[in-house]
């Protein structure tokens, strides 16, 4: 099957998605230091060492950048406004080159016609805030609640709408308890402390912008379609816990203002005294939900593991180059998912949905039919998901430009349009042409 613009209801958002430190070059107009930077000189952190202080140079390239989103006949652009650019260290004076780049990005967005759809914190930790316990810190919700100002008051009159924050399963979780990402901490007590701050930080960033007259703010959740592998009790359990983590932690605490039991039995012991005092803040109305989507897990028992006692296993179908599960299945049963038990009828946007795939030009051209049909497969899923009643207005692709794919550093290419690292000349794939005959109008 095949998709096009006409298929989706009117107004719907089309467009790609970035993130600040996996594009910009973070070396570039006195940006601070982030955890990224040192995590990626720890021993077997990141692919070869590789961090973002060049990664695509879009601090003095955006502009050839916008170009490619709008000549594919995009109508959005998502991207995220770095903390440590903003502010070199975390608080204090703000950074005018860092304030004065993101004025130009946004206008320069505007005049080709894109809806600026800004994220405020997508996983760079200002090396001087990591220094004092980054997301392990209380105070670390009113540090990002005065940079959500700063921002704010320099682009918010011209940003179509808000994210407080991207994946934060990935910023405290992955991070805190799984060692992953930065600061590679593996540690529960650690992942407790990070899993309720950076929903905090997300109440106390909603209110600062409720107090400054923002309307269209919301937040960015990653999801992981998570089945057992086995229909036995003890799997059954199993997935009950990964899902309570995985896909259940977030938005309960959003939408109904408590955590999942099945993951409070593990981090409850060492979560923050008087956590629940915060949960009215973090449970405040949003306007929109974003939805990341990239694969599948079934889950085994693992009962001589760790807490949560479960070890995921990518399923059976086709594999990308990250080694993900190509299920667009899973798309569709979360955006309903959401629907149906949590936000009804709020606007959702799938924010992010992408693949990586070992893409190399050859004659001057970027051939991806696998990428091709992955967009055309989830793209199809979300119309199903609208026809089943979801109220579904906008598909992000991720990503825009190959880019710094954190721990995997430069190896894993994500985008429709190739990067070559070392000249950084840009090559639209093959994907890319597909999606500009798909929204022509």
């Amino acid at each position: 099957m095949t998709f096009s613009r006409s298929d989706f209801p009117a107004g719907f958002q089309f467009g790609a998605a970035t993130a600040a430190y996996q594009i910009e070059g973070h070396s570039f107009g006195k940006a601070g230091r982030t955890h990224w930077d040192t995590f990626a000189k720890g021993p077997g952190n990141v692919v070869r060492a590789e961090d973002g202080a060049i990664a695509c140079d879009h601090y003095h390239r955006y502009a050839e950048d916008l170009d490619l989103l709008r000549n594919a006949g995009m109508d959005a652009y998502r991207f995220s406004t770095s903390w440590a650019r903003v502010l070199p260290e975390g608080r204090g004076t703000p950074n005018a080159e860092g304030l004065d780049y993101y004025d130009r990005l946004v206008d320069a967005m505007l005049e080709r016609g894109l809806k600026p759809f800004q994220t405020l914190y997508h996983w760079e930790m200002p090396s001087a805030l990591a220094d004092l316990g980054g997301w392990t810190n209380p105070d670390v919700a009113a540090w990002f609640a005065d940079f959500t100002e700063i921002i704010t008051n320099r682009i918010g009159d011209r940003v179509h709408a808000i994210a407080t924050l991207n994946e934060p399963w990935c910023v405290a979780y992955l991070s805190h308890f799984l060692g992953h990402h930065a600061p590679g901490l593996k540690d529960i007590r650690s992942a407790s402390r990070a899993m309720h701050h950076v929903m905090k930080a997300h109440g106390a960033a909603m209110t600062r912008l409720r107090d400054l007259g923002m309307k269209n703010c919301g937040i960015v959740l990653n999801f992981d379609h998570t089945e057992p592998v086995d229909d036995t009790a003890e799997a059954l359990a199993a997935t009950a816990t990964t899902d309570a983590i995985n896909n259940r932690w977030f938005i309960e605490a959003i939408t109904k203002g408590a955590y999942p039991a099945e993951a409070l039995a593990g981090f409850g012991p060492h979560m923050p005294e008087n956590w629940e005092n915060d949960m009215a803040e973090i449970s405040q109305p949003i306007d929109w939900l974003g939805v990341n989507y990239y694969t599948r897990h079934k889950v085994s028992a693992a009962p001589a593991d760790v807490w949560p006692h479960a070890v995921g296993h990518e399923g059976p179908g086709d594999k990308t180059q990250m080694g993900w599960e190509i299920y667009p299945d899973g798309l569709h049963g979360f955006l309903t998912r959401m629907a149906r038990d949590y936000v009804d009828d709020m606007p959702i946007y799938v924010t992010e949905n992408g693949m990586a795939w070992d893409d190399k030009v050859e004659n001057g051209s970027v051939f991806d039919p696998v990428r091709e049909s992955f967009i055309t497969a989830h793209m199809n899923a979300t119309r199903r998901a609208i026809a089943d009643g979801a109220n579904v207005q906008g598909f992000f692709y991720w990503s825009l430009l190959d880019n710094y794919e954190w721990a995997f550093g430069y190896e894993k290419r994500f985008g429709i349009v190739h990067v070559d690292f070392d000249t950084l000349k840009r090559t639209p794939k093959a994907s890319y042409h597909l999606l500009k005959s798909a929204l022509a109008r």
